[in-house]
């Protein structure tokens, strides 16, 4: 009986607890790329900036519009970058992960800010009118009394309960 062997020997398995062999490097991304990179960031950090700024409830949905579109821009920017690394075989540029994740969270956010501000407008411009108008901490408290309960209610007729 013949015995059947291998000509190459296959190596031994490698223990699961070893570091994995390294991979080869890419080269660095073109300076094109890297520049895309930093203003993906720079549109994501903007973004999410902007949301602090709002100060006035009646020109906040205005803010938050705008942050959304800045966000969104900042989030096609830095995918876009991404895929054109990965065609070009090179590495992404510092930052644009970031970049990508700090777009999408400062996308949501937006979004949800002015789904808040579309759905409950005539109670937020309401609350604005009276602030104006208040001229003691007393007509202060009344108008976010007011606006806490106008809100509930809302969100109980919307509810449906």
């Amino acid at each position: 009986m013949a015995r059947l062997t291998d000509p190459s020997p296959s190596p031994p398995p490698r223990s699961p607890f070893l570091a994995p062999p390294p991979r080869p490097q890419l080269p660095p991304a073109s300076p094109a790329l890297q520049q895309r990179g930093w203003a993906a960031l720079a549109l994501a950090v903007l973004s999410l900036l902007a949301m602090t700024a709002i100060s006035n409830i009646q020109r906040g949905v205005y803010v938050v519009a705008v942050a959304l579109a800045v966000a969104i821009a900042g989030a096609i920017l830095a995918f876009t970058t991404m895929s054109a690394a990965r065609r070009a075989g090179t590495r992404r540029p510092r930052g644009v992960m970031a970049a990508a994740i700090l777009s999408v969270i400062g996308t949501v956010l937006c979004s949800f800010v002015l789904a808040g501000f579309l759905v409950f407008w005539t109670q937020l411009h309401q609350y604005a009118n009276c602030e104006n108008a208040a001229n003691t901490t007393a007509t202060q408290t009344i108008c976010q009394n007011n606006l806490n309960n106008s809100v509930t209610n809302e969100i109980r007729s919307l509810g449906g309960s």
